[in-house]
């Protein structure tokens, strides 16, 4: 699984112009699976992310985590993260999972962040065309891999 984190003071995702999920301060996680996932990696990306050090202390310093600030989640899928551009112009996704596998793994990595955050968790529509508008907060973003845990 590959997401791309970014800590926002705002953001939401709509589909046929109607949002679908909004939070406020947050992280918007935009996830991309592969055929080779788990649901274990599900769990341990899950855990990464929502206790990831990225938001500021008093001191102003990365040193509190969505769970320290009491943050929202906003999850989108996005097949594109597995864009194979090596060859030519135009991007290759036979990496990314088919929906028979990748729909029950993105159920069950939004489960497993409600778990861990112990928050109900914002999401687009799988597989729909979805317009995202988002307030990037620092910037923050950051890329992260299971295929890359250490």
């Amino acid at each position: 699984m590959r997401v791309v984190i970014q800590r926002v003071t705002q953001a939401s995702v709509s589909v046929d112009s109607k949002i679908t999920g909004q939070i406020s301060k947050g992280l918007m996680v935009l996830v991309g699976i592969e055929n080779a996932d788990t649901a274990e990696d599900s769990e341990w990306l899950s855990k990464k992310v929502c206790n990831l050090r990225i938001f500021d202390d008093e001191d102003g310093v990365m040193n509190k985590s969505l769970l320290d600030v009491d943050g929202n989640l906003l999850v989108i899928s996005q097949f594109t993260l597995h864009a194979k551009t090596k060859k030519g112009n135009r991007p290759s996704y036979i990496s990314a999972a088919k929906p028979d596998i990748s729909i029950p793994l993105y159920e069950n990595f939004v489960a497993c962040l409600e778990k861990e955050s112990g928050k109900k968790v914002e999401t687009g529509k799988f597989g729909a065309e979805m317009k995202v508008s988002l307030i990037n907060d620092g910037p923050v973003t950051i890329v992260m891999d299971t295929k890359n845990k250490e």
